[in-house]
């Protein structure tokens, strides 16, 4: 059976559409903020002087982290006055993007009671961080202190990216992978997305969001912080 569009009438071949009127919405959108930090020099020596000795005094632990070292959950607890300055900055940061819904409506300027817990991560040369999600957290979020081997003009040589897999699985891609919606932001549909480190930069994405950080190949450690926003 031939199912190919039918040709129009002659009195009506070549419809057009409202260019006043027209609309182009994107349902179900997944937010990642990405947020420089304007001190961050000074801020990212504080932070890697500190993290760096803290390697020394504690064995580290493993979880998603394949090779490297990651601290416990307790990074506020030992980070100093740069520590608790980051997560000060990121907690008013999700203040600005969460609303508390009630029957009436949806609150903006009401901050939620947050439980926070961070750790920090330094990947050597190999490592790499196994795709997970953080259960039990609404926001999550990395800051990137040290990103290590970057090549000139900022270009990524080390690998290391920090990827995102679409939270609809394959189901974009699967009936006919070769087809692409051409539609700003969503190329990536069915497949996953990275985002190269940048120092000074912190993101924020919702938690259940599966991700993972790809192989590192570079001399100097790539160090960051990452945290939950948990009620």
């Amino acid at each position: 059976m031939d199912h190919s569009s039918p040709q129009p009438d002659t009195a009506f071949e070549q419809l057009s559409f409202s260019a006043s009127a027209f609309r182009l919405r994107q349902f179900f959108p997944t937010p990642l903020l990405m947020a420089p930090v304007n001190e961050a020099e000074m801020l990212n020596a504080a932070l890697r002087e500190r993290i760096l000795a803290h390697t020394a005094e504690s064995q580290g632990v493993i979880r998603s982290n394949d090779g490297g070292w990651q601290s416990g959950d307790d990074f506020a607890a030992w980070a100093g006055p740069a520590g608790a300055a980051l997560l000060d900055a990121a907690t008013r940061l999700v203040n600005q993007f969460t609303g508390v819904q009630t029957e009436e409506e949806l609150q903006r300027d009401k901050a939620p009671h947050w439980r926070i817990n961070a750790w920090a991560n330094v990947n050597d040369d190999g490592a790499a961080n196994f795709p997970h999600h953080h259960p039990g957290s609404f926001w999550s979020g990395v800051y990137w202190v040290d990103t290590g081997d970057i090549g000139p003009e900022g270009q990524n040589m080390a690998g290391g990216e920090f990827e995102m897999q679409d939270p609809r699985g394959i189901l974009p891609a699967f009936y006919a992978p070769q087809l692409k919606m051409a539609v700003p932001g969503c190329l990536s549909a069915g497949l996953s997305d990275f985002i190269t480190p940048q120092a000074g930069v912190m993101i924020i994405f919702p938690s259940w969001l599966v991700h993972s950080v790809r192989r590192y190949r570079g001399n100097r450690p790539r160090i960051s912080i990452a945290f939950n926003f948990a009620i």
